[in-house]
């Protein structure tokens, strides 16, 4: 996996406002206590793995806490751009240790539970941050919206009702930054 950090700078000009409120909201009471979930494939190509580290980096760098799967691949990436932020990332790992976890987790919670992990991640986000699709993402996806929890998608291959699109990873930092903000 080869992601290449994003500074700050490269965002767009709102992006880069909407990320300078986001982190004076975490400095304060109001902040946004549950993490971002950042989900997605294990096996996720480059793009997506691109877009997951770009995204948590952002987020992560603006005082969100980034909870994924704790594997490869989406997971991975976004520990990583997390990590790279000095933030925070944890994973909700499906063995019953932690000899699977990614080496950029800051707290990896090994369930034992297997695949059924994802309705913790899915129940613990303030909103869910799809990059890619696979059965496992679909189905915190589908619990996600279940839920009422906010749910974005790049490089979605099934279009689940609710879930909101986005174009590349420009729109979709600036819808997720909308829903925290908003």
């Amino acid at each position: 996996m080869q992601a290449i950090e994003r500074p700050l700078q490269a965002w767009p000009a709102p992006a880069v406002q909407a990320l300078q409120r986001l982190a004076a909201r975490q400095q304060g009471p109001s902040r946004h206590r549950q993490p971002v979930a950042v989900i997605g494939p294990g096996d996720a190509n480059e793009a997506e793995c691109a877009a997951a580290h770009a995204v948590a980096h952002a987020l992560a760098g603006a005082g969100m806490v980034v909870i994924c799967g704790g594997r490869g691949g989406v997971m991975a990436a976004a520990s990583r751009g997390a990590s790279e932020a000095g933030g925070i990332a944890v994973g909700i790992l499906p063995e019953d240790d932690d000899s699977q976890a990614n080496g950029w987790l800051s707290v990896a919670v090994p369930t034992g539970m297997g695949e059924m992990r994802n309705a913790i991640i899915a129940r613990a986000g303030v909103c869910l941050v799809a990059i890619g699709s696979n059965m496992g993402t679909l189905s915190e996806m589908a619990m996600g919206l279940k839920w009422g929890k906010p749910v974005f998608e790049l490089y979605g291959g099934v279009q689940l009702p609710g879930v909101v699109p986005a174009s590349d990873v420009n729109d979709l930092l600036t819808k997720v930054l909308g829903c925290l903000l908003g």
